[in-house]
């Protein structure tokens, strides 16, 4: 019975350990950016590693007031790209220390 109380309390340390490691991480992704784009390179949109769009640069030829519908699904593809990459991002920097883990709402 003392072994697995000392087995309980070691993976309990291990978890604390995982889980500072993974709000490290977790603050490091406000500082990171990730870029979609979208026909090729006329809309860009900038994300956080936080999903928040920070930046919109839309080239001026891309602007034409008779097709603004094109000029939205430019912008709609640019930022779903955006929140893919960030996705992927928060993925591979957490991911890394949940590795082998089957832990129900932890990547």
């Amino acid at each position: 019975m003392r072994g697995g109380m000392n087995n309980m309390q070691g993976m309990m340390k291990q978890m604390q350990k995982m889980q500072k490691k993974m709000e490290e991480e977790q603050e490091k992704l406000k500082e990171e950016t990730v870029e979609g784009t979208a026909g090729g390179g006329m809309v860009t949109v900038v994300v956080s590693g936080h999903k928040e769009v920070l930046d919109v640069v839309i080239k001026e030829e891309v602007v034409d007031p008779d097709d603004i519908d094109m000029l939205q699904d430019l912008i709609v593809a640019a930022t779903n790209e955006a929140m893919n990459k960030a996705d992927a991002l928060t993925s591979e920097r957490l991911g890394k220390h949940t590795k082998g883990l089957n832990i129900p709402g932890m990547m």
